[in-house]
């Protein structure tokens, strides 16, 4: 009995297709990421979950993202920092807890995390390593509770 492969969940897309997914879409597979990669940040030491939830919602909170990508900026490639603006270009409409600017930002920020989950891995997880660093270090980044 052969079995079937599973699909590839991450199959080589081209630049052309990806640039046919909204921001939208980037940003959303963004958060996703963005959140999964800060759950297993906090998961050790173990601690109780309602700690863990606030230490998480801290992190991944959208005026948290919007200081995160502020600091860095600064770190960022012409290309990089082209597709923030156009996550940024592509949020339309906040939610009533967060200013425009803010989503504007947190929005870019997921953005560009999508994008790199899809076509640059390794630069992804450089991207991530640094926002462990710039949280600790900046002293406007969020902060753990």
């Amino acid at each position: 009995m052969t079995s079937t492969p599973a699909p590839d969940p991450n199959p080589q897309l081209s630049l052309a297709q990806i640039r046919r997914l909204s921001p939208a879409a980037l940003a959303y597979l963004g958060d996703a990421i963005y959140e999964l990669y800060v759950r297993q940040h906090y998961l050790f030491p173990p601690q109780r979950l309602d700690r863990f939830h606030r230490q998480v919602v801290n992190r991944v909170r959208g005026e948290a993202q919007a200081q995160l990508l502020n600091a860095l900026l600064p770190h960022l490639s012409p290309q990089e920092q082209e597709i923030v603006r156009w996550g940024q270009n592509g949020a339309k409409r906040s939610p009533r807890n967060l200013s425009i600017a803010d989503y504007r930002q947190a929005t870019g920020f997921e953005t560009l995390l999508g994008y790199l989950h899809l076509t640059q891995p390794q630069r992804l997880q450089e991207i991530l390593t640094l926002t462990d660093t710039l949280v600790q270090d900046h002293p406007s980044a969020p902060t753990d509770p």
